[in-house]
């Protein structure tokens, strides 16, 4: 069979996008992880679906696959390349689009420095809607992993992330510990790993060590989620630069119901068309 497919990439974070408007996805999770493969495959860190509005109230439907072919609610960095990729494509002639994804509905927009800018909603802090096991909502909480004890924030941003404060990331134990952050029992499934420098109150350093795909240059939704944390913790103001591995990402949060903002760039790398059995 063939696949058609469109690599992009958001700082670094990488993707193969593939268009299913017209049929429906058929790649299973054992073949989404050969195709990730780096050295036996195409290479991504994610893979990403378009396919028809699944109501009225929406534009397209957005369904993630990680590297190792689990599907997951949302990606931040993704979203800003499906805004680019149907807009480029000629798929929608409209700058704002409304995306139906796992988590719920967002909002990107194609600025005009040709950046894209996304509604990525709410924020959620309550324990049972992260899901993360704790008796009650906190601005951190202690989670004994492996001997120690760290201190973390818990944040959905549609997907679960626990986002610890750092001295240096240059030398967090991202590759070490994340992955025992990401399978903590408190986190029931599973959870994106954050590691975050503040450098003053409106910018930040970050590393992510992200769910079912390991240590990526960037996440869109990890810096969020960094954000809101640093916020309600009362490190950062409402507006902070993201410094990431693979660039920088502007994140705004006004607090309690309302939406977080990101902005950030998507980049086009090449088409491609793989046979495969």
């Amino acid at each position: 069979m063939q696949l058609k497919f469109t690599k992009m990439h958001g700082l670094g974070n990488d993707f193969i996008v593939v268009n299913a408007l017209d049929g429906p996805f058929r790649l299973d999770a054992s073949l989404i992880a050969r195709l990730a493969d780096r050295h036996f495959g195409i290479g991504f860190d994610q893979l990403l679906v378009v396919e028809a509005p699944a109501s009225d109230e929406m534009d397209f439907s957005y369904r993630i696959f990680n590297s190792d072919g689990g599907e997951v609610e949302q990606c931040g960095n993704g979203a800003r390349c499906f805004a680019r990729y149907v807009y480029e494509k000629g798929l929608s002639g409209k700058r704002r689009i409304r995306v139906g994804t796992m988590s719920g509905i967002i909002t990107p927009e194609i600025t005009a420095d040709e950046q894209v800018r996304v509604d990525m909603g709410t924020p959620q802090l309550a324990p049972d809607r992260i899901p993360f096991l704790a008796p009650a909502q906190a601005p951190h909480y202690d989670l004994e992993l492996d001997g120690e004890t760290i201190r973390i924030g818990a944040v959905s941003m549609g997907n679960p992330h626990a986002v610890q404060v750092v001295d240096n990331i240059d030398t967090a134990p991202v590759r070490t510990q994340g992955p025992l952050i990401e399978c903590h029992e408190r986190f029931p499934q599973r959870v994106n790993a954050g590691y975050m420098q503040i450098i003053d109150r409106s910018s930040i350093r970050l590393r992510v060590w992200e769910r079912g795909a390991g240590e990526t240059l960037a996440c869109g939704t990890g810096a969020c989620a960094a954000v809101v944390a640093g916020i309600v913790q009362g490190r950062l103001d409402d507006s902070v630069t993201v410094k990431l591995p693979g660039g920088t990402l502007q994140v705004s949060w006004a607090g309690d119901t309302a939406p977080v903002m990101m902005t950030g760039p998507a980049t086009f790398v090449y088409e491609g068309s793989l046979e495969y059995t």
